[in-house]
């Protein structure tokens, strides 16, 4: 294998730990957030027929499937030297390092390593769509996509134009208001949200959205765990003046169903769409799982069969050994030390292009021995996000 060498190396110097290098994904449709510390030159780096860069996403073997089809955008890199030359596509590094990678059980069950995380960032609200369940998305060849989101502080110095999700549609919704929608997105712009019910969002807590869920997102920069997957099927055709192609809804379903209303429909899961306790079910606010003189720690993903997160705080001078029963990628948010052999910082404002020093990823021996991080700082907190597969023993709700 070409880059053998280079990722058995940096494995070893980084006692089971890995380095990467910043992962951007434009999208053609919404505008910028420009929270995600990207230099303000340069959130159209990739060309303007491919939009503005929304997004960044952390320990990725997937590309991007909705608005940027066929570029492979959303791919990691892995940093093995510090160099631009050093970079090795994540895919390439779990080829060459397995299980002793991500672990047995992952690796065996899996094959790869089944998720990813992201920030997104966007200044308008996001459309209102789904992602297939299982079974639909097999249709395609693609995965589900169940999701977990968060709002760090760190990253929403505002709060753009909408921070409010609507999640699925009023109980008191009828099948047929929603078909009216799906039959007319082509005639008039339907104003399915109307039929839904929205929540104001809070910086520092979550949700969790299962598959074949309508939501349409608000505008507080995110940080997303999620399945390996770019599903989706958008159902509002106008969102803030901003027309959405009849391509968006019907992109991912097969070709013999795209003019098929009843399929596009039974993509939901009504039930839980039209739920009275949607609330109950999937609000996540922060649970501790660890607290001392020298940091604290919450989950902020749980409750779910899929993917988990963390947020880690180590307080000023203080260092610790954190241990975890499972193999996890991880982005510094706030401050700057040691994350064990590395220099870690949270990136203020990154040029395109540029690598960075807040993006790690833990083997699973590795992580169950425990990763020496110290905070240098003097007065600021260092804050770590961390992103699980389905193995991390996350509390349920």
């Amino acid at each position: 294998m070409a880059y053998k060498t280079q990722i058995q190396d940096a494995f070893t110097k980084g006692n089971g730990v890995l380095k990467f290098a910043p992962s951007w994904v434009p999208r053609p449709f919404n505008r910028p957030g420009k929270r995600l510390k990207l230099h303000p030159d340069d959130y159209y780096a990739f060309g303007m027929k491919h939009g503005a860069i929304v997004e960044r996403w952390f320990s990725s073997v997937t590309s991007t499937a909705i608005g940027n089809i066929g570029e492979g955008f959303g791919l990691s890199q892995v940093d093995t030297d510090g160099t631009q030359g050093g970079k090795v596509p994540f895919p390439e590094a779990l080829k060459e390092l397995g299980a002793s990678l991500i672990g047995q059980e992952l690796y065996l069950t899996y094959g790869t390593w089944p998720m990813f995380a992201k920030f997104f960032d966007y200044q308008w609200p996001l459309f209102h769509h789904l992602h297939q369940d299982a079974e639909a998305a097999a249709l395609v060849g693609m995965n589900a996509k169940p999701e977990h989101y968060f709002f760090p502080a760190q990253y929403n110095n505002h709060p753009g134009d909408f921070p409010v999700t609507y999640f699925g549609f009023d109980p008191s919704v009828t099948k047929e208001e929603v078909m009216y929608c799906i039959r007319n997105y082509d005639n008039f712009d339907t104003r399915i949200t109307r039929l839904s019910r929205a929540f104001r969002l809070e910086i520092g807590t979550g949700w969790y959205t299962p598959p074949a869920v309508i939501h349409a997102p608000g505008s507080l920069l995110t940080y997303e765990p999620q399945w390996a997957s770019d599903i989706a099927s958008i159902w509002e055709n106008v969102v803030a003046g901003e027309v959405m192609p009849r391509k968006m809804m019907v992109g991912n379903i097969p070709k013999d169903k795209a003019d098929d209303a009843d399929f596009i429909f039974s993509l939901l899961d009504w039930e839980v769409n039209t739920c009275a306790d949607y609330r109950e079910r999937y609000f996540r606010p922060p649970l501790s799982s660890a607290k001392d003189h020298a940091h604290h720690e919450n989950w902020i993903c749980y409750g779910n069969e899929y993917i988990g997160g963390k947020e880690l705080t180590v307080y000023p001078g203080q260092t610790i050994v954190s241990k975890e029963e499972a193999a996890y990628g991880c982005v510094v948010v706030q401050g700057y030390g040691k994350f064990g052999a590395y220099h870690c910082e949270a990136a203020n404002m990154i040029r395109f292009g540029q690598l960075s020093a807040d993006e790690f990823f833990v083997s699973e021996d590795a992580a169950k021995q425990g990763v020496t991080i110290t905070n240098h700082a003097v007065y600021e907190p260092l804050v770590i996000l961390k992103h699980f597969g389905p193995n991390c023993k996350m509390p349920a709700v």
